[in-house]
């Protein structure tokens, strides 16, 4: 078994708590989410709590997009962390941390981190997708959708 990281920054010109609004609020997801648009009939199911703690969000959808689920585990000023399970097109079970740090120069610090681990099977289907590259990239592009509605958010 193989433990991996992947993390992605950057900042937001917004407080934290507009970022984290954005964040712990599955419903928000589909506004800046890298995957959304993998699957323009996928089906998604909101249950538990509305935002923050307990919000849990299912989809099921074509083969690039998948099956899972995600629930916020714990929803502070400073942190979100999410569990999220993928179902297909492989089994996993990952932790997902967006770290909300205040910016000395105003607006929020934007860290978001999967943590997980892989078995055999994990490590050689992640070397021949260069998954960890892969992901990364979803990141980044979920980082500056995130950004650019937050930052709307804080001006509105």
């Amino acid at each position: 078994m193989a433990d991996f990281v992947i993390s992605r920054s950057t900042h937001v010109v917004a407080d934290p708590e507009v970022v984290r609004a954005c964040v712990d609020d599955f419903h928000e997801w589909v506004a800046w989410s890298p995957w959304e648009g993998s699957d323009p009939d996928l089906q998604r199911t909101y249950s538990g709590a509305e935002r923050g703690t307990g919000a849990r969000y299912e989809w099921r959808g074509n083969a690039k997009a998948g099956q899972g689920s995600m629930t916020v585990t714990s929803s502070t000023p400073q942190q979100v962390d999410v569990d999220l399970a993928f179902l297909k097109p492989f089994k996993a079970t990952n932790q997902v941390t967006f770290a909300l740090v205040p910016s000395a120069q105003g607006g929020t610090d934007v860290t978001w981190t999967m943590r997980g681990t892989r078995g055999v099977a994990g490590q050689v289907f992640a070397k021949v997708l260069r998954l960890d590259d892969k992901l990364g990239g979803d990141f980044e592009r979920g980082l500056v959708q995130l950004k650019a509605l937050a930052e709307e958010r804080a001006k509105g």
